[in-house]
């Protein structure tokens, strides 16, 4: 018997190729091609052709039922206000991190008005139900099945038309017509363009955990997030009780916003205060702490920054940074050096940004570059002092958008003094009282200035 013909498959784009190469050449990328067992479709005739039907923009109307609230507030932001029906929604993220946990909330909230289908690949009926009894899910709208074959669920949806249906995981899911494994290039792909069609010709809002690689990025082809309306990345260490929902595509919504959940003993708890959150357990009067607020979509966040500066042991000093860009950091210590005057040369450098969360913004680069000099001078920066904005390389401070939102979140948690970007001024009222004392500094020497009320910066 001759053996089965293998073909090399791109998880970024999906091309096939007879042999292995090191570059893709449909797409560019290195090391993506992997082996497979090549796609043997059933002897399925081609379907009819039916006729192209369009209508004018003008015409089409929908209501305010387009979007389901899922019942948890976190969620319908991050998502833009609802789930919409007839929408296919990606769910990823480390294992135990807690996507299957926030899906089986869902059904216990959603499950009070709607039908909600739930299929599992991973686990038995028993095993789910046993889950969804620690959390506290009861309803007689939530049904369960252990099935990985994607017709039959198809199928099944069709006939009995639940309103949400839940897919975990895409990567255990099979089509007959195909003769490759479960979790491969192919199925994930064709399953998931499966469910894509289903779910539009059905009007069936749709979710679907997927698995992460070894990198962290969502296993499976590129392709399949180009598939999906929704792409929902679940952040945060599985040793820390917070996690972070971000949305990293969505044609519904910003792909700007966060949901912040705490993980207890009874699944997720919504954080609507992650300002306060995120400075709890702050030291007092330490060096190397200072405070920023960063926007996240259209919620302004407020996190320390910490900074460690310390002699070095090595030929070559160390530089770390957690939840903060590495290049950037390397930035801001060339500017701090070559602006300022300030040395880091033998020194190791650590910056993180308490509480797991990942600054991405230039708005925080204030923030780092003061902590460095709080740490280097071991000087402790005000506690009630909230900083922002963005650095540049002739140590210039840029400015940023939001002010007035930033401001405002830092008066309402107690800081009274507020070092901006100078040229920021104009965003502001005049005649708006913010409760908190506004000082503009346009370069990194006048910022620092400011953390002793200097006379000579511009207040407000």
């Amino acid at each position: 018997m001759p053996k089965s013909r293998l073909v090399y498959v791109c998880r970024e784009c999906g091309a096939e190729y007879s042999k292995w190469n090191g570059k893709c050449a449909s797409c560019g990328a290195w090391n993506t091609l992997e082996e497979t067992v090549p796609v043997t479709v059933g002897a399925a005739k081609a379907a009819p052709v039916g006729s192209f039907k369009y209508s004018r923009i003008s015409e089409i109307s929908y209501d305010d039922e387009t979007r389901y609230g899922t019942g948890i507030s976190e969620l319908d932001r991050v998502l833009g206000g609802g789930l919409v029906k007839g929408s296919l929604v990606l769910i990823g993220g480390d294992p135990g991190i807690g996507k299957s946990t926030l899906l089986l909330q869902i059904c216990g909230f959603m499950g009070k008005d709607h039908t909600i289908l739930y299929v599992s690949g991973e686990e038995s009926e028993r095993q789910i139900k046993l889950r969804a009894e620690r959390l506290g899910v009861a309803s007689e709208n939530l049904f369960l099945a252990s099935n990985n074959n994607c017709e039959s669920i198809i199928k099944a949806v069709c006939e009995n038309k639940p309103e949400v249906v839940i897919i975990d995981s895409i990567q255990t899911i099979t089509s007959s017509a195909l003769t490759s494994t479960a979790g491969s290039i192919v199925q994930v792909r064709e399953c998931t363009g499966a469910f894509m069609r289903m779910a539009k010709s059905e009007e069936i809002p749709v979710f679907i955990v997927s698995h992460v690689n070894k990198d962290g990025g969502i296993a499976g082809p590129k392709i399949m997030e180009h598939i999906v309306d929704t792409v929902l990345y679940f952040e945060g260490e599985k040793q820390l009780a917070y996690r972070i929902l971000r949305a990293i595509k969505n044609r519904f919504g910003s792909t700007n916003e966060i949901g912040v959940f705490r993980m207890d003993d009874d699944g997720l708890t919504q954080v609507e205060n992650p300002s306060e959150m995120m400075l709890s357990g702050r030291l007092k009067n330490i060096s190397g702490s200072a405070v920023v607020c960063a926007m996240e979509g259209t919620r302004p966040i407020l996190a320390e920054v910490q900074a460690l500066v310390t002699k070095s042991s090595f030929t070559s000093p160390r530089r770390v940074a957690t939840g903060f860009d590495y290049n950037r950091l390397y930035m801001i210590l060339a500017v701090l050096e070559k602006r300022c005057g300030f040395a880091f040369g033998g020194l190791d450098v650590y910056v993180n940004i308490v509480g797991g969360l990942k600054l991405d913004e230039p708005a925080a680069d204030l923030a780092v570059a003061m902590a460095l000099w709080s740490g280097l001078c071991d000087k402790a920066i005000p506690e009630d002092l909230l900083v922002f904005g963005e650095v540049g390389l002739g140590g210039e401070i840029r400015s940023v958008s939001c002010v007035r939102e930033r401001v405002k979140e830092g008066a309402r948690l107690g800081f009274t003094k507020c070092v901006i970007p100078k040229r920021s001024f104009r965003e502001l009222s005049k005649t708006e009282s913010y409760g908190i004392k506004i000082v503009g500094a346009d370069t990194l020497s006048g910022a620092f200035k400011a953390i002793g009320a200097s006379k000579e910066d511009d207040t407000k």
